[in-house]
């Protein structure tokens, strides 16, 4: 028997003995007065070996994740939502019973203890505990306290221990939350309305990707996870909103790596009478503002990296950039031939069926963008590669679109949003003939958002930031799995 049953065994025992002598392992409520975190602050000023001359009672609730016994008496460690705090237990304190059942309490149980506050002598502040209870019988061991969850297969398949045993794991999470609710505040703060769009669709789209299938039976009809919720919050706009925004968890049916996730979320925008360069100046302002609110600064580390996230960015066309790193001009290119040429001698895969727009965006991506550290947009893309965005009035064959690219990452895709309904019916039926020959990336038509389109919606551009990305930034995290709770897995194999 290894180790880890043979401990299970013996805890599940304690919970058989726990019941026999009357006591509910896993009890139904604990009132608590202060968290551990507060308590260190409110008496930091104590003096080693000081007590709280009020001797007032403070109520904590907590899992015990260090015990040291000593005989009659006995230092624990317990961690809240806050952080970790010492007890302290006395036999002549609590009393024989009561502090039989403490001895009988193992690393992982979670209780509630009541007592006062004083500093040891070497500076800790500690609870003198008087009472305490049993609230939850953990009968799984944990990981060596002092070794942690290193696994990261194992971490993110069991982010409830990784969380337990690697306190920084939790802040990478708590910045998430922070950067979630300052994008938010400052949206709102610009007039814009949170909303909601479907999750299910029955035409999925707003993106190039691959979509989860699956089937209502009352309706006896496919639906579609959303890849992106953009087509809905047009809709909104064709209605009377102006200003609008959802953060939307969005599903690819496609790879999994350090910068992929097949469930991950976005936060789109759309916002009536503005073009893209409306939203870039909004986004570099909108990033400004979330890394002042999350770190207090504009410079930041990512992948040992320094970037300042200070607006505004830098801005690049994507013929000027694909022209700095292979020295062709791409707006002379008129052959396909000549085209496939630069690709190759770059060693750049193309597909036969590519067009030349389709490979200045290929060489864009594999030459250009990785190498990018301070926030830049690359700007003005092919129209080939860009179904839902306005063309230029400056340079036809293009579109008022742009990428946000900070550390070789792509953050955002925003452009000025064709409004056209003939326009857009082109252009999907180009995607439907690409789906046709194989491409399940392609975009499907969609008519009834040409409907909406019919009926008129105003000149409109939008933002869309890869939350899960932008977490990754702003917590030096180089991998996905890092900045989602459950990322999806591979099933376990016994």
């Amino acid at each position: 028997m290894d180790t880890e049953t043979r401990i299970l065994n013996e805890r599940k025992q304690k919970v058989d003995d726990l019941r026999k002598a009357g006591i509910n392992p896993y009890a139904y409520r604990f009132e608590k007065t202060a968290l551990a975190s507060e308590i260190k602050k409110v008496y930091a000023g104590l003096r080693p070996e000081e007590h709280d001359t009020m001797r007032n009672k403070v109520r904590v609730a907590g899992r015990l994740v260090a015990i040291r016994m000593m005989g009659k008496a006995a230092f624990c460690q317990l961690a809240d939502d806050s952080g970790e705090i010492q007890l302290y237990f006395r036999h002549d304190d609590v009393g024989k019973e009561s502090y039989d059942l403490f001895r009988k309490l193992d690393i992982g149980d979670i209780i509630g203890v009541e007592g006062s506050v004083f500093k040891t002598k070497t500076g800790e502040i500690t609870i003198h505990v008087k009472s305490f209870e049993l609230l939850t019988k953990s009968v799984r061991p944990l990981p060596e306290k002092y070794h942690g969850l290193k696994d990261s297969e194992l971490r993110y398949r069991q982010r409830y221990v990784d969380l337990i045993v690697n306190p920084n794991v939790k802040n990478t999470f708590l910045v998430r939350s922070k950067i979630i609710q300052a994008i938010r505040e400052f949206l709102t703060n610009q007039g814009f309305v949170e909303v909601q769009t479907p999750v299910l669709q029955p035409v999925y789209g707003g993106a190039s990707a691959k979509p989860f299938v699956t089937h209502h039976n009352a309706l006896n009809m496919p639906l579609y996870m959303r890849i992106s919720d953009e087509l809905y919050l047009k809709r909104l706009i064709v209605g009377g909103f102006e200003k609008v925004f959802e953060f939307c968890t969005d599903f690819r049916n496609e790879g999994i790596d350090t910068r992929h996730n097949p469930e991950f979320t976005q936060m789109e925008t759309m916002a009536a009478y503005d073009d893209y360069t409306d939203s870039m100046k909004r986004t570099e302002e909108m990033l400004e503002y979330v890394a002042r609110k999350v770190h207090g600064t504009t410079e930041i580390e990512f992948d040992g990296k320094k970037i300042s996230m200070k607006a505004p960015f830098k801005r690049l066309t994507m013929i000027n950039a694909v022209k700095e790193a292979t020295g062709v001009d791409f707006s002379k290119i008129k052959d396909i031939d000549e085209a496939r040429e630069v690709a190759r001698k770059h060693r750049v895969e193309i597909d036969d069926d590519m067009s030349i727009g389709f490979i200045l965006a290929e060489l864009c991506g594999e030459l250009v963008e990785p190498k990018i550290v301070q926030p830049t947009f690359i700007m003005d893309y092919p129209k080939d590669v860009s179904p839902l965005a306005k063309e230029m009035k400056t340079n036809p064959g293009f579109t008022e679109r742009f990428e946000l690219i900070i550390a070789g990452m792509e953050l955002g895709n925003m452009y000025s949003e064709l409004n056209d309904p003939e326009e857009l019916r082109k252009n999907w039926q180009a995607q439907e003939k690409r789906l046709s020959t194989g491409d399940d990336t392609a975009q499907r038509t969609d008519e009834d958002f040409i409907k909406a389109m019919e009926y008129g919606m105003p000149p409109t551009s939008g933002i869309g930031i890869g939350v899960d990305r932008l977490a990754m930034l702003l917590t030096n995290n180089t991998s996905i799995r890092e900045v989602i709770f459950f990322p999806t897995m591979r099933p376990e194999t016994k």
